[in-house]
């Protein structure tokens, strides 16, 4: 029955580091609102969190307390509802400069922290997390599509040398101005061939033929479709960029995407990174900019704001060279004069456009448009109900980040500098690397999943793991005694080590997963039940109180070995098909076979050992 030394010392090992990671459990965060600026990089100063502080107090709102970062300031209140009431409050209050998010702050102790200790994510079933709806833009995003097919029109007329009077946009339709009905027939039947989703109808104009495009209602129907599946697709890469773990992103009816955040700490983040339609569009500088007067720009030029909308205007050709989504990836870094800069790196296509370009512009200036899509927000009374009315309006923000000299003809690889500071490269290289929207979203709905319901789930879900420990307890200390309550030990430690592991991961703990925590109880005992059982059929056949302990370990854990394995291999599967809900309970179950499998076997034989391993023909009380 020797115990060897180094398997005691694993114990306490493991057993302490469970226990340091397992204690933050029993301080729950707090709720709390955080303010942070629209833009990466803008402060939140001790005016406007004394501003909040104030309007909250005097709305009846119980502030516990604030503090202020560099990015943004944390007002802590009593409790979820209180939350949901101080968010809408201080949306008025404080406009659209700022970003009003739902958070919440941890309330471990400095020296827990000193170890990364933290506790355990709840899901949106629980408490901690936030839910968005956005909605997509699909209108806006008909309207990109048809500037993307008048500039291939433009070049597929182009390549194949024919010179229309003229070719515009009207509304949703393109009006190609021809000189004959000859020519009319040619670009017809060329168009049909290059871009089948066009529909061609011709006109006749005072002098000259007109040949009218407009997609296809299959083909609308189909870049719906297309958009919606591609704003999802970059959603949950946005989420990857993140690092939530068990998030969710699914659509909703015919334009409209629900994400789902457990556990999420830094809520103004999430809701900047995941609602921003931030896209680049490179365009050359106009030969005229600094020439033309503002009220009569020249034809096929444009005027933007430099740095920021409002900035100094500068002149840019209408004509796109290339758009974000031929990014391929993008980093930040900081330049030779130690400024933030973004590298960037297009894809095949891009960097066949920006060379093309570029190879007649060496020695002139190309700059970087910054597209954003957000939204206005305003508020009034309803006359009727009396209550207040929130009212979003669209609008699109662009300037110009970056202008800069053509060196040399660009390819695939260059970088973008002019940034304010690290930070804006940092959110700017993110969102670009996760990929472009294909069309703008709005956020339709942010909300927490049942403050109340939420508490109720965590009563009923604490409940249910005592319950079944105590009768799980109840049972073993009944059929086995003294080794019963070694198992409960045991188990005791099995929990903690669920706990400290969960809250490691950074898993987030939902009510199936809870459900996977009560299973493991009983599955955890099961293999003390296997091993006692076994030492009492030793003790039948006339073996001695050590041959029967050695015997009952031994010759059960093959038994033991194959149970778990099995019941691991499918929680596995689970985890690898499942989503949401399954996941959670296969990631609980997973974490409880592997630690169960510790305690049934060598926690629980260690503590055997120290209570019969020195006693000779000592009488079991099992």
């Amino acid at each position: 029955m020797r115990f060897p030394v180094w398997k005691y010392l694993l114990i306490l090992v493991v057993l302490t580091l469970s226990a340091i990671y397992a204690i933050p459990n029993l301080y729950p965060d707090q709720p709390a609102l955080q303010i942070s600026g629209t833009k990466a990089g803008v402060a939140v100063d001790s005016s406007v969190q004394a501003l909040a502080v104030s309007e909250l107090t005097a709305a009846g709102i119980t502030v516990t307390d604030s503090t202020t970062s560099d990015a943004y300031s944390l007002i802590k209140v009593a409790d979820g509802e209180q939350q949901l009431k101080g968010q809408t409050l201080l949306r008025q209050t404080l406009g659209d400069d700022y970003v009003i998010a739902l958070n919440l702050a941890p309330t471990t102790p400095a020296w827990l922290q000193k170890f990364g200790a933290k506790p355990m994510k709840l899901g949106l079933d629980l408490r901690g997390g936030v839910q968005f709806t956005l909605e997509v833009d699909t209108k806006e995003a008909l309207k990109q599509q048809l500037d993307v097919m008048l500039a291939d029109v433009k070049r597929t007329l182009k390549t194949k040398d024919i010179e229309p009077l003229y070719v515009s946009k009207e509304g949703d339709l393109i009006k190609i101005g021809l000189p004959n009905q000859a020519t009319r027939g040619k670009v017809q039947s060329l168009l049909g061939l290059q871009h089948p989703q066009l529909e061609a109808t011709p006109l006749a104009g005072p002098d000259h033929v007109i040949l009218q495009l407009k997609i296809s209602d299959a083909a609308i129907a189909q870049h719906k479709q297309q958009i919606v599946e591609q704003n999802l697709v970059t959603m949950r890469t946005r989420i990857n960029e993140l690092g939530v773990a068990e998030a969710l992103a699914q659509r909703q009816g015919d334009n409209r995407i629900v994400i789902e955040l457990p556990g999420v700490q830094d809520t103004a983040e999430a809701k900047r990174v995941l609602g921003s339609t931030a896209n680049l569009e490179f365009r050359m500088v106009h030969e005229a900019d600094g020439l033309y007067s503002p009220d009569n720009l020249p034809l096929g030029a444009e005027a933007f704001g430099f740095g920021t909308p409002d900035g100094q205007p500068v002149l840019l050709e209408r004509q796109v060279i290339a758009r974000g989504e031929h990014i391929q990836n993008a980093s930040d870094s900081l330049d030779e004069n130690q400024q933030a800069q973004v590298n960037i790196s297009l894809d095949s296509k891009g960097g066949r456009l920006m060379a093309s370009a570029t190879r007649t512009k060496v020695g002139k200036q190309m700059a970087v448009l910054f597209v954003e899509h957000k939204q206005r927000t305003s508020y009034s009374i309803d006359p009727v109900t009396g209550k207040n009315i929130e009212t979003r309006t669209p609008f699109t923000q662009k300037y110009i980040i970056n202008r800069a000299t053509v060196q040399d003809v660009l390819g695939s690889q260059f970088r973008i500098n002019g940034l304010d500071s690290l930070a804006e490269a940092k959110e700017l290289a993110l969102l670009l690397r996760a990929g472009s929207l294909a069309a703008p979203m709005y956020f339709v709905e942010e909300r927490t999943i049942g403050p109340s319901l939420g508490k109720e789930n965590i009563s009923k879900g604490v409940f249910s793991t005592k319950l079944g420990f105590l009768l799980v307890g109840l049972f073993m200390l009944v059929m086995y005694k003294a080794f019963g309550l070694i198992a409960n030990i045991a188990l005791l430690f099995n929990l903690a080590m669920i706990a400290a592991a969960m809250s490691l991961i950074g898993a987030a703990l939902s009510l199936p997963g809870i459900a996977g925590i009560v299973l493991t109880i009983g599955m955890a005992v099961d293999a003390n039940v296997l091993i006692f059982e076994r030492i009492k059929d030793e003790l039948r056949i006339g073996s001695s109180s050590k041959q029967a302990i050695v015997a009952g370990f031994d010759r059960a854990y093959t038994t033991i070995l194959d149970a778990n394995l099995t019941t691991l291999i499918v929680a596995l599967i689970l985890f690898a098909v499942g989503t949401g809900p399954i996941k959670g309970f296969a990631i609980t179950l997973s974490i409880g076979i592997l630690c169960s499998m510790f305690t049934a076997i060598t926690v629980t034989r260690a503590l055997v050992e120290l209570s019969y391993g020195r006693k000779a023909n000592a009488k079991l009380s099992i």
